[in-house]
């Protein structure tokens, strides 16, 4: 199933910066039999885990977020990038190579003790899923999962979450380097 998905990501080097390769999904997204799988994975991975809100983090996890939310019958929250969100929010700085980054969420987006499955595309260091995990715990929802559809191992971001031993963690496609 990942064989599809992963010769449908192109590599883009050099960008956003030099030395850095892009994995660019946006060319697996225009393939309706990608998109499907990659949808149909992260349903069936967490299918039987009572998931109550599926949290997309933005912007590309909201690609996936939604039709998972979905297929599994719950709840679409959105993770957000500083002053994007109209009501009051919840946010979490957290600290990227050069510099920090923040992410918010409604502070009633999520009602306490409701399991939250968190989707994005990418897992690379893990700091914005990280901090997404800590936005959705002070608001008191329950990390339940979290999927990606790429995860670049070499850069051990799946490490951060050594913490959740009993929450599941899947990605789709690795990338050793």
């Amino acid at each position: 199933m990942s064989d599809l998905v992963k010769a449908k990501i192109r590599d883009i080097p050099d960008f956003p910066k030099p030395g850095i390769i892009f994995k660019d999904i946006s060319t697996a997204l225009k393939d309706p039999e990608a998109f499907r799988r990659i949808v149909n994975y992260l349903t069936e991975e967490f299918k039987d885990l009572n998931i109550d809100y599926v949290a997309g983090i933005e912007s590309r996890g909201f690609i996936f977020g939604a039709p998972v939310a979905y297929n599994l019958g719950a709840g679409l929250v959105i993770i957000r990038k500083p002053g994007k969100l109209p009501a009051e929010v919840e946010k979490v700085t957290y600290d990227l190579e050069y510099g920090t980054d923040t992410v918010e969420i409604h502070r009633d987006a999520i009602e306490p003790g409701k399991r939250v499955l968190i989707v994005d595309d990418l897992l690379a260091t893990g700091g914005t899923a990280a901090a997404t995990v800590e936005l959705i715990e002070k608001i008191g929802g329950i990390p339940a999962g979290l999927g990606f559809v790429v995860e670049l191992d070499f850069l051990k971001g799946i490490e951060k979450f050594k913490r959740f031993s009993g929450t599941k963690i899947v990605s789709m496609v690795q990338y050793s380097i």
